[in-house]
């Protein structure tokens, strides 16, 4: 049975939306360099656009309720918009941090929508195509989002117009749909407290899986042109971790679904505080060997969001589900908000290595309160691992059926 004609919209859009967003972060590293901004002031860009996701995660649905989906989809990108083509009429870092929280917020709501109308339009029947298709939109459209800086010229204001024309492009497929809108799902209420109830250990993962990722991708070509990368294997460096961590989604999730979550999730931690420490101590890597220990970066460390997803809903009712979710993403926007701008903090005073410095800090915190959560209490039952996209608090409206396939 083909998907129904509808989901390439939503894909479409996807696509468009992922291309936008995603380009802006590593554009304003390097046009912020080229403008004298301090690190630091380039790390509260990153920031920025993490205070702008977690408002947008909250207000989403609840927009989406008052006018519905189109509407709210349309008013969504338009902040996006703005957010864009305003970078080029303020060059301070002041402006551009209340520009990236517009941008943050387009996306976050973006997603929203969305993933809302993908799952009234999803059936037992089409459920895991249509997932297997929106991750690989995503992940592709995030990957190839990277290395559009090779072609973006810094600071420059076409660059910046060429991505505000790809966001305004995501906003036809959803728009000009002639399908009637589907029903608004109730808000899910947002509860941080149930994540720590359910699992700490899986609370400590995603915040850690924040402090990776988020400061990877948000000051992470600073570390690129610190060891003397170009624009163009910027691009590269940043795709060569999305692509490792896509790569070992398969693999991690086959050995999460047969040992203790926590040894693996343990595990993942050690191997990243050895690619992290090589990575600070290798400074005189060539091009390849930088973009290679990138890859396998993202190999140890993205799947940890999705582990720590994983062994929290081994502890959590059906009912819980879709707030427990929007809980640990929750704790991933407070461990994004936070990351980008200390990494930048470290970057400024000891240098581009003390980046990865931080993140083995990290994992090495992880690694200790899992051998003390494994002592407390013995593992549950395993729900299915599931890939779990950090894109908004209603993501688990999708990811709930999969969970329950063993239950």
């Amino acid at each position: 049975m083909r998907l129904p004609l509808s989901f390439a919209a939503l894909f479409l859009s996807v696509i468009l939306q992922q291309l936008s967003s995603g380009g802006v972060g590593p554009l304003d590293a390097l046009s912020g360099f080229a403008l004298h901004f301090t690190t630091a002031e380039i790390g509260i860009l990153g920031s920025a656009h993490f205070v702008g996701f977690f408002i947008g995660c909250w207000w989403a649905p609840r927009l989406m309720g008052s006018v519905g989906h189109s509407r709210a989809y349309a008013a969504f990108t338009a902040a996006g918009v703005i957010g864009l083509v305003a970078h080029p009429l303020l060059t301070t870092p002041e402006a551009w941090a209340i520009f990236r929280m517009a941008t943050g917020l387009s996306v976050a709501g973006a997603y929203t929508v969305i993933e809302a109308w993908l799952q009234a339009e999803v059936t037992n029947e089409t459920r895991g195509r249509a997932m297997a298709a929106y991750r690989m939109a995503d992940m592709g459209a995030a990957l190839v989002a990277q290395m559009l800086i090779g072609v973006l010229e810094p600071a420059h204001y076409v660059s910046y117009n060429l991505l505000a024309l790809l966001c305004c492009t995501a906003m036809l497929p959803i728009t000009l749909t002639r399908r009637a809108q589907p029903t608004t799902p109730a808000t899910p209420r947002l509860r941080p407290g149930l994540a720590g109830a359910r699992s700490p250990l899986a609370v400590a993962g995603v915040i850690v899986s924040a402090l990776s990722g988020a400061s990877f991708r948000m000051v992470g070509p600073i570390y690129g042109a610190g060891v003397g990368l170009q624009p163009d294997q910027i691009g590269l460096f940043l795709a060569a971790y999305i692509a490792g961590g896509a790569a070992a989604q398969y693999p991690v999730g086959w050995l999460a679904d047969r040992f203790d979550r926590r040894t693996v999730l343990i595990w993942l931690s050690v191997a990243s505080i050895l690619v992290s420490a090589a990575t600070a101590t290798f400074t005189g890597l060539s091009p390849a060997g930088v973009m290679a220990m990138a890859a396998v970066f993202g190999v140890v460390t993205y799947p940890i969001y999705s582990v720590s997803a994983a062994h929290a809903h081994d502890f959590a009712d059906s009912s819980e589900r879709v707030e427990l979710s929007a809980a640990l993403m929750f704790w991933y926007a407070v461990g994004a908000i936070a990351a980008p701008y200390g990494a930048a903090l470290l970057m400024a005073a000891f240098g581009p290595a003390s980046l990865f410095a931080l993140i083995g800090a990290g994992h090495l915190v992880l690694v200790i309160f899992g051998l003390i959560r494994m002592s407390a209490r013995p593992a549950a039952r395993r729900t299915p691992y599931v890939y779990a996209p950090r894109t908004s608090f209603t993501i688990g409206r999708l990811l709930s059926r999969q969970r329950e396939e063993r239950d």
